[in-house]
């Protein structure tokens, strides 16, 4: 299902700018596009987006001006952006702006490696507005189906946040305890610790409810967030490959 994440997306490449939003619409609607800087800031101060992703190395108004007039107005200074740039002009013309803009995309770029990496920003986005849809309270609902274990684990550890997280799928439920995006604790029956998030990263389906103003002490825990979903998914995978060889 795709999220509801709005991305403005700007090259004056046509054939990039199409390939680009093609994969990117599977994950999120609505994907708008721009093929140079003017045209992008008449559209996001006209209607602003969740996520601008824009080439720098573009004719007339480049990506680090568009973006420096976005950060500019009231209504699009919060805007995350992602620059895609080369190595060199990342390093040596875009490092002083780590702190401004969301992430950047190196080029040249695999289209599937591209996406994947957008993809966590969007993830990122999407539990965003689902926590200021409920603005007022201290907790967030939502399903497996809106965002997989994987992708909310992800988006939890991103976006820095403490908290707890229970997931429950059919009579099983999994609770685990972030601090600073990092897990903690983790139960789920009679798992503890790195086990008991293993085994949730298998539920495709169920209800997930994030407490803002949950918390443990216990430490369980024994590798970093991104760790255990490097490791989840290879057990996953060593999994699905023993089932397909019986």
């Amino acid at each position: 299902m795709p999220s509801n994440v709005k991305i403005l997306l700007v090259d004056d490449n046509p054939m990039v700018l199409e390939m680009l939003r093609r994969d990117l619409a599977e994950l999120t609607s609505p994907v708008l596009t721009a093929a140079d800087g003017a045209d992008a800031l008449l559209k996001a101060i006209d209607d602003p987006p969740d996520l601008l992703i824009s080439d720098y190395d573009m004719p007339g108004m480049n990506g680090r001006q568009l973006m420096e007039k976005l950060k500019g107005r009231a209504n699009t200074a919060r805007i995350p952006i992602i620059l895609v740039a080369s190595k060199n002009d990342i390093s040596e013309k875009l490092k002083i702006l780590q702190e401004a803009v969301e992430d950047f995309l190196e080029k040249p770029f695999f289209l599937k490696e591209a996406v994947a990496h957008i993809k966590k920003v969007i993830d990122k986005i999407a539990l965003e507005k689902l926590t200021r849809e409920s603005a007022g309270e201290s907790t967030v609902r939502g399903n497996l189906v809106q965002m997989s274990c994987l992708d909310l684990l992800q988006s939890l550890e991103m976006g820095r946040k403490s908290c707890s997280l229970a997931i429950t799928s059919n009579n099983d439920r999994c609770d685990m305890y972030f601090s600073e995006g990092q897990i903690n604790h983790a139960t789920c029956g009679s798992l503890k610790g790195d086990e008991a998030v293993y085994k949730v990263l298998t539920w495709q389906t169920g209800n997930f409810l994030i407490d803002f103003t949950g918390s443990s002490t216990e430490q369980t825990i024994t590798r970093s967030t991104q760790g255990l979903l490097m490791e989840g998914l290879r057990l996953v995978d060593e999994a699905n490959k023993d089932n397909v060889e019986a």
